[in-house]
């Protein structure tokens, strides 16, 4: 009996031969119909007999491309047309919010093979691609996808390439981004005013250029990087010289997991990592140490080749392990257009690697890591945006804007929150600027309008994204308080809004419910039922409040001010700067001085006492670099602290280490003492709490989480009674609080 159907398919559905693999299995089942991808996803009209409908609608799912993420499929029965040729369509310009976005994906093995072998006509073509690989996010300008809408407008297609995007069997058939040398864009190299060097002769050039110590621009799949041979110590410091990147550790790319393997410890999870489809950025403690490349810490971040310049670059000759950092003056957003490129790297790169085709959109390299219960993304980049990170029961669509550091925005549409890219520190105008474009970008690849939005933002007044999002025509705005935010993260990528958890919330600050600095608290409570705040750090007074981020010294000055007697630290074996004097002179007199209970600002205050008096040239260097001396122990110091129904005091610790100092006992004991301080008596808090309200799950969020040291010591503490909970899909730092906005947001 001949039956007919259409069916309604979501998800990642675009932009990763979807089309070509519906049309070969309809061939295959001797079906009629068409296939067209729509804003809604693909839609497929289907007619034939009943039992080879069902086996259609089986394989489809079974056998979906790997690149494709079925979200839902909606089947109807129609009336039989009589078609028996199966076609596809032209794509519907109809507008929904349901259609998704593949993210970048890695050259393929095929193309590879293609790409390196002299008989092939893509020998050594740089934007080779097919179905299975490519850009996608990066390349697209809006939905649906279609060559038009993507930065390939430009170029049409040759005869060669039209016949393989017409031909269902082929690889590339309906690839948007299908080209090759005679019809598509093409790479060069610029090394001067007049000087030009196209094609395979100008990576050939680059690759010799980083073997001799030049600092190169290279431009990637979602910006620009900056490159110089990783194991010459002279290019690298003349690269954080021009960059003004004084310490801040620089990423690295690797020729093959051969070369990884002798630059980090490798191990199966770390391995499936760096082959991920995202190809993130890898964080492992190094094998070969490289101080001018990560100057503070025993970790190296290392990452594959996923872009088909890197791999002609290293079959150049290019040396195996290069330094591969975002091409950008320090803090500001990446580069990714090519008039703003050469105006802002001018004087920083040598040379220019740049290839014709523009990026739609800038997207940083993704950072993670191996942990014990799963990996972690401390950066959501490049191949895993945009894509959802958690089911919300939200009746209206939400935008969340997230937090001024290490921002990123979450948008709720039918439900699905999608995570855009990292943006960063909204304090420089361009990453403001990035901020503002992205949230443009997502509401209109979606069709949504701005008023018709439930925006949340951080309950703190004077951040840039709570400005912003007053300054937007929003239908309504939730204001959400930044700790709470980082636990709903947690419990919104685990699907459990309704779990009433015991919450630790540690971070440099966030915007408290009594107008103070909040950074070490805890909570009771679930995203449905809203958190009780239930202890905290004891606070303590902050000199410059968020300013004494900068310098740890100013720290220390307001949590010893509490102690009362203790050994001179302008005094041997101390070296505080005057820093800490003009800081404790703030403190006594209460100008610019806060109150504050932040546990960034308690690991900034420890690092100070052990040694770290200088200025932090980045976020969290000091906590890595206490975290890295703790790792060097022998044995630990055993520090005191004190434990109340609803305070954590780490005066006496603090105190402790002071005397120790004084007294001779090594440093890497007392960072390890410390770390086992801090542990024991968050365990502690944490299970008096959970004992008391008969809670058994305890989630931990916030940038302290990112040190694994304190992470695995809480967990030995706690797993044996209770779950521990962290962030995996969104960053435990501020990369993850829009999510958590969203989240709460979804419930009022």
């Amino acid at each position: 009996m001949i039956t007919a159907r259409r069916l309604l398919v979501s998800g990642i559905v675009q932009s990763v031969g979807f089309r070509p693999f519906v049309a070969r299995l309809a061939a295959r089942h001797r079906l009629g119909g068409c296939v067209l991808n729509t804003s809604h996803g693909v839609e497929i009209r289907v007619e034939g007999r009943s039992d080879a409908l069902d086996a259609f609608a089986d394989a489809l799912c079974r056998n979906a491309p790997s690149a494709a993420r079925i979200e839902s499929i909606e089947s109807a029965d129609t009336a039989p047309t009589g078609v028996r040729a199966f076609q596809i369509l032209d794509s519907e310009r109809q507008i929904t919010t349901t259609a998704r976005v593949s993210p970048d994906l890695p050259v393929c093995d095929a193309c590879l093979t293609e790409l390196l072998n002299p008989d092939s006509r893509r020998f050594e073509y740089p934007y080779i691609s097919c179905a299975d690989c490519g850009p996608r996010y990066s390349m697209l300008h809006e939905l649906p996808y279609d060559r038009v809408r993507t930065t390939m407008a430009g170029w049409p297609m040759c005869a060669a390439c039209a016949a393989e995007y017409h031909d269902p069997e082929d690889r590339r058939c309906h690839v948007e981004g299908i080209a090759c040398p005679a019809c598509g864009p093409r790479y060069a190299l610029i090394d001067g005013p007049d000087r030009i060097i196209p094609d395979a002769s100008g990576v050939r050039l680059a690759a010799e250029q980083l073997r001799y110590g030049a600092v190169l621009a290279v431009k990637g799949v979602g910006g620009y990087h900056l490159s110089c041979d990783a194991m010459n110590p002279t290019a690298v410091e003349e690269l954080r010289r021009r960059k003004f990147r004084k310490c801040r550790p620089f990423a690295l790319m690797v020729r093959d997991l051969a070369v990884a393997e002798r630059v980090i410890e490798l191990s199966p999870a770390r391995v499936a990592l760096l082959q991920h489809s995202a190809r993130p950025i890898v964080l492992a403690p190094a094998v070969t140490r490289l101080p001018a490349v990560a100057p503070d810490t025993g970790e190296l971040g290392v990452m594959l080749p996923y872009a088909p310049i890197h791999h002609l670059l290293f079959a150049a000759g290019a040396p195996d392990v290069l330094v591969m950092t975002s091409a950008n003056r320090s803090n500001e957003p990446i580069a990714f257009e090519d008039d703003d490129a050469r105006r802002r790297l001018s004087g920083i790169a040598d040379g220019f690697l740049v290839g014709s085709r523009p990026i739609a959109r800038r997207l940083d390299d993704s950072i993670v890591r191996a942990d014990a219960d799963g990996p972690i993304v401390l950066r959501r980049g490049r191949g895993f945006a945009p894509a959802i990170v958690a089911r919300l029961p939200a009746r209206r669509p939400i935008l969340a804007v997230g937090a001024d550091l290490k921002n990123a925005v979450t948008l709720v549409v039918e439900g699905a929150a999608l995570t855009s890219q990292h943006i960063g520190d909204l304090e420089q105008a361009g990453a403001l600027d990035a901020f503002k474009t992205t949230i443009a970008d997502l509401t209109r690849m979606h069709d949504l309008r701005l008023e018709d939005l439930v925006i949340a933002h951080d309950a703190h007044p004077d951040y840039a994204s709570t400005a912003y999002a007053f300054e937007l025509p929003a239908g309504r705005r939730v204001a959400v308080q930044h700790h709470r935010a980082h636990l709903a993260s947690v419990l919104a990528e685990r699907g459990a809004l309704d779990t009433r958890i015991v919450g630790v919330a540690f971070d440099g600050t966030g915007y408290g419910d009594d107008g103070t600095i909040w950074g070490g608290e805890f909570f009771v409570g679930s995203v449905v039922e809203g958190f009780t705040r239930a202890a905290s750090l004891r606070p303590f007074p902050l000199a410059g409040g968020d300013a004494a981020a900068r310098y740890p010294v100013s720290a220390a000055a307001g949590i010893l001010s509490q102690i009362g007697e203790h050994p001179d630290p302008m005094a041997p074996p101390f070296s505080f700067p005057t820093t800490y004097q003009h800081a404790r002179q703030l403190v006594h007199s209460g100008i610019r001085t806060f109150v504050s209970t932040s546990a960034g600002r308690l690991f900034d205050a420890a690092a100070a006492i052990l040694g770290f008096v200088g200025a932090n040239d980045y976020e969290g260097q000091a906590a890595i670099w206490l975290e890295q001396l703790a790792r060097t122990s022998s044995r630990t110091a055993r520090l005191p602290y004190r434990l109340g129904e609803r305070e954590l005091d780490f005066g006496p610790t603090l105190a402790a280490m002071m005397e120790g100092r004084r007294d001779g006992q090594h440093p890497a004991d007392m960072a390890r003492g410390f770390h086992e301080a801090v542990a024991a008596a968050t365990a502690g808090m944490a299970r008096q709490l959970c004992e008391r309200t008969a809670v058994d799950v305890v989630v931990i969020s916030g940038g302290v989480f990112q040190n694994q040291l304190l992470v695995a010591q809480l967990r030995t503490a706690l797993s044996s009674d209770f779950q521990v909970w962290i962030n995996h899909q969104v960053p435990p730092n501020d990369g993850g609080i829009s999510l958590g906005q969203a989240a709460i947001a979804s419930m009022s």
